[in-house]
C-alpha cells in the first residue's frame, strides 16, 4: 500500500446532537442503512422547522473503505431529510492536490456552507483556510485542519477514547475472572498514522490501570488482508492469549480468518469502529469477538444538521448559547451483546 493510500484511509464516535434521534433512512432516502437524524417534528424541534434554504458542498475522499462509503451516504441521506437543504457534492479526487483543486471549484459557486472530510488535515488546512477567507463556514469532518482559521465547526471522533474504551473493557473483564498476569494481544492499523498512535496510547493507559500491559503487538493495514496476516504472525507468537483488541472491524474480518484458521478460543477480542456485521456478531455471541467500540459514521449526518443550523444562523436548541460550538469530539462507547441491539442503528 502506498504512502498516499495509505493517508486516505481513516475509519471510525457515536452521533452527536441536542436531542438527536438517529434510525435507518426512510426508503424515499438514498440508503435505508444509513444513519440519519429524524427529529424532524417542528412542533416539538423548533430548529426542525423549514427554514431559509442552505447549500451545503460536500466532499470526502472516494469510498476505498466500508467507514469512507457510510460518510458519504449518511451525508447524503440527512441532506435529504431536510426540504431547505440542497446538497452539492464535488469529487475528492486520488489525492490532496486533486481534493484542494475541487474545494476551490466549489467555492467559486458560493454554497453557503462546506462539509468537507480531507484527504488529510494537514494538506488541505489550506483549502479550509480558502473557503473561510471567503465567507463560507467550514465543517471540517473528522481528519482535524491545524489552523482554527480554517474552519467553523470541527467535529471527530476519539481515537485515544477507542483505546481507553477497549482497554477498560478488556481489564474489567479479566480482573472479574481473576487473571492476573494476562496475555494481551494488540492488532491496531497502520503504524505511521497519528490515529494508530492516539489509539494505542488510550489501550495502553488504560491497561495500566489495572497494572496489565500488552505482550504482543502487530501492526494491520485497515484491510482484511492485512489483518489475517498480522492476525497470524501474532498467534504464532502467542501460543496463548487472554484478551486481544483489534483496531478496526473491517481489518477485523480478516484477523477472525486468522483465528478460525488456528482454531484458538481461549481469548476473547475487542473491536473496533462499530461496523454492522461485528454488532451482529457480538449479538449472535458464536465467536472470541465480544465487544467493540464506536468511531461512528454518524458523525457525518451530525455534520449536515450543524451546517444546516450554522447555514441558518441557529444554535442547537438544548444549550443556553446562540451560535452551534466551536469544536465536537464523539464519544467512544462500548458495544456489547449486553447493548447491541440498542447500538444496531449506528452500524454501517
Amino acid at each position: 500500500m502506498s504512502a498516499l493510500s495509505r493517508r486516505r484511509i481513516l475509519f471510525g464516535g457515536a452521533a452527536v446532537g441536542a436531542g438527536a434521534l438517529l434510525t435507518a433512512c426512510t426508503s424515499n432516502e438514498p440508503d435505508n442503512s444509513a444513519q440519519v437524524n429524524t427529529n424532524t417534528d417542528a412542533s416539538a424541534n423548533p430548529n426542525a422547522a423549514a427554514g431559509e434554504k442552505v447549500v451545503i458542498g460536500f466532499t470526502a475522499p472516494a469510498a476505498d473503505h466500508g467507514w469512507i462509503a457510510a460518510i458519504t451516504n449518511n451525508a447524503k441521506a440527512q441532506a435529504a431529510a431536510y426540504p431547505d437543504v440542497e446538497f452539492k457534492a464535488v469529487e475528492a479526487g486520488a489525492d490532496a492536490a486533486a481534493q484542494r483543486a475541487a474545494i476551490s471549484t466549489l467555492v467559486a459557486q458560493k454554497p453557503t456552507v462546506i462539509v468537507m472530510l480531507p484527504h488529510d488535515g494537514k494538506e488541505l488546512d489550506s483549502a479550509g483556510l480558502e473557503a473561510m477567507k471567503a465567507g463560507i463556514p467550514v465543517i471540517n469532518l473528522d481528519r482535524a485542519f491545524p489552523s482554527q482559521a480554517a474552519f467553523r465547526l470541527q467535529i471527530k471522533g476519539d481515537n485515544y477514547g477507542m483505546g481507553l474504551a477497549a482497554g477498560h473493557y478488556i481489564g474489567e473483564q479479566l480482573k472479574a475472572k481473576n487473571v492476573a498476569n494476562p496475555l494481551i494481544g494488540e492488532i491496531p492499523g497502520i503504524d505511521s498514522l497519528e490515529l494508530t498512535q492516539e489509539r494505542s496510547a488510550g489501550f495502553k493507559t488504560a491497561l495500566a490501570e489495572y497494572g496489565f500491559k500488552v505482550a504482543n503487538r502487530r501492526p494491520a493495514e485497515f484491510t482484511a488482508d492485512s489483518g489475517q496476516a498480522a492476525a497470524t504472525a501474532l498467534l504464532q507468537a502467542l501460543p496463548k492469549m487472554d484478551a486481544l483488541w483489534n483496531h478496526d472491524d473491517d481489518q477485523g474480518i480478516g484477523v477472525l480468518a486468522a483465528i478460525k484458521q488456528t482454531n484458538r478460543s481461549e481469548f476473547f477480542m475487542v473491536g473496533g469502529a462499530g461496523s454492522k456485521a461485528a454488532i451482529d456478531q457480538i449479538k449472535a455471541d458464536n465467536s472470541v469477538l465480544k465487544a467493540t467500540v464506536t468511531y461512528s459514521p454518524s458523525m457525518a449526518s451530525s455534520a449536515i444538521s450543524l451546517a444546516r443550523l450554522i447555514g441558518q444562523g441557529k444554535g442547537m436548541s438544548d444549550l443556553v448559547e446562540l451560535q452551534v460550538p466551536k469544536e465536537i469530539t464523539l464519544a467512544s462507547e462500548t458495544i456489547t451483546k449486553d447493548n447491541a441491539d440498542a447500538y444496531a442503528k449506528l452500524g454501517f
